[in-house]
């Protein structure tokens, strides 16, 4: 009896103790596993190695909080083509999960549920299918659930009513059919419900209208039908409900009135667990619910279900399996002191606590959170000197964002970098916008240097730069966005190295223009205003100049260096450098002074005078001598004054002279403009 004793605890060694002592590598395995399904070529995640730290920084994607343990993973937009692996459960302490923006296909794993201090799951934008599982009911943290742009199908899972904490619900653009779960009216802190372009039927809660936080309610483009509860006039243009042809409701204009056939079921029944005769009775939370019940199809309520029998079975191993994991714990506590992956401090951390810890040591743009509830900047503190109140104006909110251009669609894209992506958007107001979005990896660390620069950016007013009209700074996506006004008719790269009579032409007038336009633009960034400090713009260029309809030159990315690592500052230079806009004093002093800027505007003027975007040793020659056959564009057909073009070559050549001491400074350009 005493082997056997001996045996068992062995056994129960194994299965307890096992995994306490080697808990510091199952993070690293789950990473391990993650990759290989994620990203099954090994194309993206290259960078996640086996012998490696997560929490060293080398893995890309991977944040995780002061006590070592993977807290945040941002994948977005990476080209992953795998599948979403339940391998994801053995990461406990995540906190937010972005997946979004991808080519991921299959179905959600219901291991997922096991992630029980997840408040951000951001799934959208790939190519899952299946039913959403259940399980996520079981998620009481989340806050964000975004599986929107998917092909799921099924119903909506009444279980998701039990996320008391949830904020955001985006299903749209799914192929979800059934009815809208009325419980969903008993989440107090919803903000945001989308199941828009799906396949819903029935009427639409009448809780829904309750809900004291809900400022968005989207159900367009389904096959709802029913009396519209007159209540969600409240939420104004928050609620859209258009290609339903079966709703009504006098509370709305573009509804038809109510016909006697509507109101025969004008109501849903209630949540899980209403009350029937005194009985508690369990329907599914579906709309407009009707029980067809004959007597050859009814269940008898009083045989008693052998799944409730299998469940007691199965309550009952559990509870003995936890005493026995318990009392072998205490004991093993009191005999062992062997070292566990978790520290004291760590496995006493609540949830808001340990969410509280993530937002403290990761990047600024966590702390410029505010678009689904978080909002740092309303008590206006002060960092580096400035308030944040000034920054109160200029926010926008990622759903303003996100709807602006069509939840990042391809079709808004208008270009990409290495560091970035912009995207033309129209707001709710009607205005046209350029959203450049910025990864956080790409901005600056340090929270107060990242706030200043963006302040600074709020502080830019002048008729020749892009106007900034907001920014969104968002924890969720990992992204930072700048949205400035719209600019109709590119940049002047393109109106460059034209053929004769084909592509754009820029008559002489305009070029004298955009050349005065570019140099007023220069010197109010150069100048300090008790408005702004003096600015060096470092990354002047053809491209960086927009064109309106009245062809005004406007400067974009002024003050954009401000926010930016400087890795990225520096991978801008090296482009910079191979179109000929580097200053050839930066090689020996590596920094960059308002000469360098004059540098690069006279580089600028010789392009335009000639039309070409590479300047030849023998154009500048033709210049230095006047020959202008030898310099000037050739589509302009000797169609320009020459003493202008005279005075704004020896401007160009005297900008673009190799000693900065040579160059005058952009106040004095503008003065020999004006001659």
């Amino acid at each position: 009896m005493g082997g056997c004793a001996s045996l068992f605890s062995l056994v129960l060694l194994f299965a307890f103790a096992g995994p306490q002592l080697v808990y510091g590598n199952v993070e690293l395995r789950a990473l391990m596993e993650m990759k290989a399904s994620l990203d099954p070529e090994n194309r993206f995640l290259s960078s996640w190695n086996s012998n490696g730290d997560p929490c060293s920084g080398s893995f890309e994607g991977i944040a995780c909080n002061e006590h070592g343990k993977v807290a945040n993973i941002s994948l977005q937009g990476k080209g992953l083509s795998g599948r979403v692996p339940p391998a994801v459960a053995g990461l406990q302490r995540l906190s937010g999960l972005y997946l979004h923006y991808n080519s991921l296909s299959g179905e959600i794993p219901r291991e997922i549920s096991n992630l029980t201090e997840l408040y951000d799951l951001y799934l959208n934008d790939n190519n899952l299918s299946g039913n959403i599982p259940p399980e996520i009911g079981d998620m009481a943290s989340l806050q964000v659930l975004q599986l929107c742009s998917n092909h799921l199908t099924g119903e909506i899972p009444t279980q998701l009513g039990s996320l008391k904490k949830l904020s955001v619900l985006a299903l749209q653009s799914n192929r979800i059919s059934g009815a809208i779960p009325a419980n969903l009216g008993e989440l107090q802190t919803l903000t945001r419900l989308d199941v828009s372009f799906n396949q819903l039927f029935g009427s639409i809660p009448a809780k829904l209208a309750d809900v004291p936080q809900l400022k968005v309610l989207d159900v367009r483009n389904n096959t709802l039908s029913g009396n519209v509860p007159p209540a969600l006039k409240k939420l104004n243009d928050g609620f859209q409900y258009g290609n339903n042809s079966g709703l009504c409701g006098v509370a709305f204009p573009s509804l038809r009135t109510c016909t006697a056939t509507d109101q025969q079921n004008p109501d849903r029944l209630e949540p899980l667990g209403a009350v029937t005769n005194g009985t508690s009775t369990k329907f599914p939370e579906t709309a407009n619910f009707q029980v067809h019940c004959n007597q050859t199809n009814c269940s008898n309520p009083s045989k008693p279900p052998r799944v409730a029998v299998v469940i007691g079975v199965i309550a009952i191993t559990v509870a003995l399996m936890v005493t026995g994991l318990l009392t072998f714990s205490c004991y093993r506590r009191r005999k062992q002191k062997i070292g566990s992956a978790f520290d004291t401090s760590d496995s006493r951390l609540s949830t808001d606590q340990a969410k509280e810890v993530y937002r403290k040591s990761a990047s600024p743009l966590i702390s410029l959170e505010y678009s689904n509830g978080w909002d740092p900047l309303a008590d206006g503190r002060n960092v580096n000197g400035f308030s944040q109140d000034v920054l109160q104006s200029f926010r926008f909110n990622l759903e303003e964002v996100e709807s602006a251009t069509q939840h990042f669609s391809e079709v808004n894209l208008l270009g990409k970098s290495n560091f970035s992506a912009i995207y033309k958007g129209i707001l709710r107001d009607g205005s046209v916008v350029a959203i450049k979005s910025i990864n956080k990896s790409s901005c600056k660390t340090e929270e107060g240097d990242f706030l200043k620069g963006l302040n600074i950016l709020t502080l830019l007013r002048h008729e020749n730069l892009v106007g900034l009209r907001g920014f969104c700074c968002s924890r969720d996506r990992g992204e930072c966005f700048l949205i400035y006004e719209f600019v109709p008719n590119g940049n002047l790269l393109q109106y460059l190295d034209q053929k004769e009579g084909n592509g754009r032409f820029l008559e002489w007038s305009n070029r004298v223009s955009i050349i005065h336009g570019i140099a007023k633009g220069i010197e109010y960034l150069h100048s300090n205003k008790p408005t702004k400090p003096a600015l060096v713009h470092q990354n002047i260029s053809a491209d960086k100049v927009l064109i309106d309809q009245g062809f005004k030159p406007l400067l974009s990315d002024s003050g954009l260096h401000k926010l930016l690592a400087d890795d990225i500052v520096f991978s801008v230079l090296k482009a910079s450098a191979a179109m000929g806009y580097l200053a050839p004093e930066y090689t020996t002093t590596g920094r960059f002074t308002e000469k360098s800027d004059v540098y690069a505007f006279g580089v600028i003027v010789l392009q335009i005078l000639s039309g070409r975007r590479m300047i030849s040793q023998s154009m500048r020659v033709g210049a230095e001598t006047c020959r202008f056959e030898e310099f000037m564009d050739k589509n302009l057909d000797g169609k320009f004054l020459e003493a202008e073009a005279e005075k704004m070559t020896r401007i160009a050549l005297d900008c673009t002279h190799e000693s900065p001491n040579h160059r005058p400074n952009m106040e004095t350009v503008i003065q020999e403009l004006s001659k």
